[in-house]
């Protein structure tokens, strides 16, 4: 195992817990300004997955468990972005941490478009890093522009394009292996802890008409689904203080 799971908590524990899993990259690396705009709020606690590549949903969903009961959190939200929705339902399955809802942003039962997924994981797995290597050249000059006056914002995306790796990548393609196997849709169907959805309008990633109009059909537990305009599948990154507000509106409810 080329590292550990690693958690970190913000804020007071008398304060809502939220518990954010994160996409396909894995990391909390890109989550700051939804961070920052929790502050005082809530009590935000992060993970960053291991780059395993035989690691199971079922497996993440233990350690997310062993982690939280060793550092006293005994309750809270959890906050499923995109892949990381994918190990909420697990977290649920297994009974062991009790949860008070569950938030998926930008996330989804069975994903809709089980080819695309199939797609994605051999692409990836063929992209040659050095052209990955120059995507994030590209993206980190735009990123730093838009964020110059950010000290937080830029710390975060050179600690991004840090973690871009030949062995962060293959974690990536297994992590699409897991989604395109995966089908929680019975667990959707029986659960009764509160569900809430959230999502960019403009998300080809994850296509919210296709999620939502399951969720409304065959999940009881659904209580909302919610659009944000101008923001995209990474709608905590893209639209942060509108997605806090909308989040922490149905935590205090």
């Amino acid at each position: 195992m080329p590292e550990e799971l690693q958690l970190r908590i913000h804020g007071d524990a008398s304060l809502p817990t939220l518990i954010y899993l994160p996409g396909l990259h894995g990391d909390w690396t890109i989550i700051g300004g939804f961070r920052r705009a929790l502050a005082g709020r809530a009590r935000f606690v992060e993970f960053t997955y291991p780059r395993t590549l035989d690691w199971s949903l079922d497996d993440y969903a233990a350690a997310i468990e062993s982690a939280l009961e060793k550092n006293g959190i005994t309750t809270g939200w959890l906050l499923g972005e995109s892949y990381g929705s994918q190990i909420v339902w697990p977290l649920i399955a297994r009974g062991k941490f009790p949860a008070q809802g569950m938030i998926l942003a930008g996330g989804f039962v069975k994903h809709p478009l089980h080819g695309a997924i199939r797609l994605m994981e051999i692409l990836i797995g063929t992209i040659p890093l050095a052209i990955v290597v120059w995507v994030l050249f590209s993206w980190t000059k735009i990123a730093r522009y838009r964020y110059r006056r950010s000290p937080q914002a830029l710390a975060a995306i050179d600690e991004f394009v840090s973690r871009r790796t030949e062995l962060d990548r293959r974690a990536a393609q297994h992590r699409l292996h897991l989604i395109a196997e995966n089908d929680p849709r019975e667990a959707a169907r029986k659960t009764t802890v509160p569900i809430f959805c959230l999502t960019g309008w403009l998300d080809p990633i994850v296509p919210w008409p296709l999620v939502r109009s399951w969720v409304k059909k065959n999940c009881p537990a659904l209580r909302a689904y919610k659009i944000i305009g101008r923001a995209d599948h990474n709608v905590l990154g893209t639209a942060s203080k509108a997605s806090a507000e909308q989040i922490l509106e149905w935590v205090s409810k």
